[in-house]
């Protein structure tokens, strides 16, 4: 909330909101000529379906004050939409403009009276709303002057032709550092208190309470080598503490969650055991019906890793063997001293890490068989510590949006750590810092409170460049994805854009890559969306956009996306360059089925993508089911009914690329796959604003629909009409969902876990219980049969339990696996099909 006040000395409480399509006529109502002649004649709704950021202002009568509209390329096609750096560069070489941290300015309406004061507040949201954001750039009419309003907060830089106009632009930029500038982070002081208490007790009482009144000095006095406390200020005043140590008990870690993937945030060693003895690797794990099918499951594969550069690694070749430079993956660190580049050339990172918030699921969208776990085997670490600490960190909320300016600072207090880790509670809130980590996957065992997060040094880098991929990049991208499971297929599609340009059906199609300090780090495919109709008519894609407003060529298909997980909270601005570098408005990702029998299918295999979480599921549209013989020439087109495998589809535009999901870190475990759970799981999954990260179902079977139930199968099952095979196919839960397989027998409502038939535990914080209906043995009533006694005269015997041995030759149907079985034990028992049939 701000309160804006008029010329006139009129008040308004104002609060900023993203804007909505049923502004639109408020918008248009605000348009004067001025703003025409400013911006051109502008399509309202086409501008809003095609923009990045579009910002309301509203009082606290919802009545609508302003609004803005940024865009990541320029208006008035000065320039081309996937080339206009260069020509800003040459513009003004001075001001460090790039994707990354660069917006335009397409639209600005306010109501007259209270302008200035909403074009300041608009410019200070959307700053504080994209931390990378610095510069925001307005190009007008070169014989037009902003008027009153936007020239309080834009300065002119230069001019610039048109492309099609025999005219010149002017080109007006804004800088972050007027507006809402980086925050300037230093050492503590003991002076600092006063100005830091009050922000600590706003949020909690606890370490007043435990440790007195005068904690937070006693913590400053006490900083020495391995503790810091660090603050930073506005203004001279402090709002906002950070508390670092290099003391880790990595023992601890290494017990409770996986760090394989991150070498075990150790330096590596010669002696480090990294792989399970033989015995164990055939072995396998016995116990993997605890089995997850998730982003937090514990069955970990690596994300693309890249290996260090030749002149970087003769800076470190007295500390790392030859055995641990072959598992590095990145070498480009950050100090504030000298420039990235001569970081890069003298400093390196150790480490081997996973994306381990998104690569499982990912593998099981690839339609592959995942190796099992083996959980006996827990890796041993020789080499030292990588890691520092965060202890305690708070921030006036007016400046959270800027708590990663603290990590630059921290991180060369200590410049032997390459990882920066923190440990919450996972009820805890996720805030802007956290937002910036990776979340570390607990092993099934683990049972402590709290979540792990850890951040890379590298991932302070701004360099970051996504291009259009060329044939000099093959190498790269081979050492990007070499133990990925499906990496032949992303060198073979890189291979077929290089040569061809397109697919091998004539499909155009288009390969990024991401480049830091001209190393790849990040690579993906896309394919122009051929089933345009098919999924407008399948799928419920018009809650998230206006159809008729997007070109057929502008729907993109997502086939491969692997980042290096240093760089994991650039996804979305990886997904946004590749929209505006392809010419694309939107990406679609299809998840197919489970594989079945254990064997790929091929000809729908896509990479895993790390970039699921980044996309919103969409839900299926319930079709009709059309005569088509009857229809004739009157049946709907081929493209709409036609039966393809069915997929759960995954959607992202450029509307969505920055606009946050909540995350709910909270323990949800449903208990039983009946048509109650499971409509309960497909609702909070298709919750497009959230991103509920431990969702758990624990049932007998696992998820329903796994297995394609034949004919035969399917006539033992009463139908219910709820689910079927195609409706878990179109929801894809397997991608979002852990799943455990096993049966509860207890409940300890106490320490809030439950108790499995395995005697292991599974910890809540939200429990569902959902078992549904099921058949049961039925119990003899011990009616004397040749007295012909009615049902009425039979004792009830509805709560009596059978217990006694159940015949072989009996069976109570309750699912698909029971199906199965029971025909197994038909069939096995020289029963012919033919028979089968008559019977049924």
């Amino acid at each position: 909330m701000s309160v804006l006040t008029s010329p006139r000395g009129k008040v308004e409480v104002v609060h900023c909101r993203r804007t909505e399509s049923q502004d639109i006529y408020c918008i248009k109502n605000l348009i004067r000529k001025f703003t025409q002649k400013l911006f051109g004649r502008l399509n309202i709704i086409y501008l809003l379906e095609k923009a990045n950021l579009a910002v309301t202002l509203c009082n606290d009568k919802e009545a609508i004050m302003a609004q803005a509209t940024f865009v990541d390329y320029p208006n008035w096609n000065v320039s081309n939409q996937d080339n206009w750096v260069s020509v800003f560069r040459e513009l003004d070489s001075e001001i460090p403009c790039t994707p990354l941290n660069t917006l335009f300015l397409h639209l600005f309406v306010a109501v007259d009276e209270y302008s200035v004061g909403c074009c300041r507040e608009i410019i200070r949201t959307v700053f504080k709303a994209v931390p990378e954001l610095h510069f925001i750039f307005l190009i007008v009419p070169s014989y037009m002057s902003l008027g009153s309003t936007l020239i309080t907060v834009f300065e002119q830089v230069g001019n610039i032709p048109s492309l099609t106009y025999d005219e010149d632009f002017a080109v007006h930029i804004c800088h972050r550092h007027n507006h809402y500038p980086q925050l300037h982070i230093r050492n503590a002081r003991v002076e600092d208190h006063d100005d830091l208490m009050p922000i600590f007790m706003r949020y909690d009482t606890l370490l007043k309470e435990t440790y007195g009144e005068y904690f937070l000095a006693e913590l400053i006095e006490a900083q020495d080598e391995e503790n810091h406390a660090v603050v930073c200020e506005v203004e001279g005043v402090a709002v906002g503490f950070m508390s670092v140590c290099s003391r880790v008990n990595m023992q601890l870690l290494h017990e409770c969650f996986d760090l394989g993937p991150f070498h075990g945030l150790c330096i590596p060693h010669p002696d480090d055991v990294l792989q399970p003895p033989e015995e164990l690797s055939i072995k396998g794990s016995q116990d993997a019906e605890l089995g997850t099918s998730n982003h937090s499951s514990p069955e970990i594969v690596e994300e693309p890793r890249e290996p260090v550069s030749p002149e970087a690694m003769e800076g470190i070749q007295g500390r790392i063997t030859e055995e641990a430079t072959a598992e590095e993956l990145l070498s480009v660190v950050h100090s504030g001293n000298t420039s990235e580049m001569e970081d890069i050339e003298n400093l390196t990172q150790q480490s081997t890490m996973g994306d381990t918030d998104g690569c499982v699921s990912c593998l099981r969208l690839a339609s592959i068989s995942m190796p099992k776990e083996t959980s006996d085997f827990r890796p041993i670490y020789k080499g030292a510590s990588a890691a520092f600490c965060i202890q305690l960190f708070c921030i006036e909320e007016k400046y959270e949006a800027r708590s990663l300016d603290f990590m630059n600072f921290v991180f060369s207090l200590f410049p032997d750590k390459n990882f920066c880790i923190i440990s919450l509670p996972h009820l805890t809130p996720e805030f802007a810092l956290i937002q910036n980590f990776v979340k570390i996957v607990p092993f099934n065992n683990c049972t402590l409170e709290q979540d792990l997060y850890v951040f890379h040094r590298a991932g302070l880098l701004k360099s970051i460049k996504i291009r259009l991929a060329t044939l000099l990049d093959t190498p790269g991208v081979e050492n990007l994805v070499s133990t990925l499971m499906l990496n032949k297929s992303i060198l073979e599609d890189l291979k077929q854009y290089n040569e061809a340009r397109r697919d091998h059906d004539g499909t155009p199609m288009k390969a990024f890559v991401a480049e830091v300090a001209e190393q790849i780090v990040g690579i993906a495919v896309i394919r122009d969306e051929m089933d345009v109709e098919y999924i407008r008519s399948h799928y419920n894609i018009e809650d998230f956009i206006f159809f008729s407003h997007h070109q057929r060529e502008e729907h993109g298909h997502l086939y491969h996306f692997a980042l290096n997980p240093v760089f994991r909270h650039y996804t979305k601005f990886f997904l946004k360059e590749i929209l505006r570098l392809g010419y694309k408005s939107c990406l679609y990702y299809p998840v197919y089925p489970q594989i079945r029998e254990g064997k790929f299918q091929s000809s729908y295999a896509h990479s895993l993508t790390s970039a699921l979480h980044y996309l919103v599921p969409v839900r299926p549209r319930r079709q009709i089911v059309y005569p088509l013989e009857k229809l004739g020439i009157n049946a709907p087109s081929k493209a709409v009914s036609k039966d393809p495998l069915s997929y759960a589809l995954n959607h992202t535009n450029r509307k969505l690329t920055l606009e946050p999901k909540i995350t709910v870190n909270a323990k949800i475990v449903v208990v039983g796959a009946s048509n109650v759970g499971i409509s309960f799981l497909e609702t909070l999954v298709f919750c497009s604003h959230l991103k509920f990260s431990n969702l758990t179902l624990i049932s007998t079977h696992g998820l329903p629909g796994k297995k394609l139930l034949g004919t035969e199968q399917r006539k033992f099952l009463a139908s219910d009409h709820c689910f079927h095979d195609q409706d878990y196919a179109l929801m894809s839960l397997c991608s979002w969902v852990n799943v455990v397989v096993g049966r509860m027998i207890a409940i300890d409502r106490a320490a809030k876990h439950v108790v499995l038939s395995k005697e292991e535990i599974v910890l809540y914080d939200h429990l569902i219980l959902c078992t549904g209906q099921q058949y049961q043995v039925p119990c003899p009533t011990g009616a004397d049969i040749s007295q012909h006694v009615t049902n009425r005269e039979i004792p009830n015997s509805g709560k009596q339990q059978y217990t006694d041995k159940v015949p072989c030759n009996h069976f109570t149907l309750n699912d698909e696996e029971d199906c199965c079985k029971a025909l197994s034990w038909i069939r096995n028992n020289s029963i012919i099909a033919e028979d089968v049939l008559q019977l049924l």
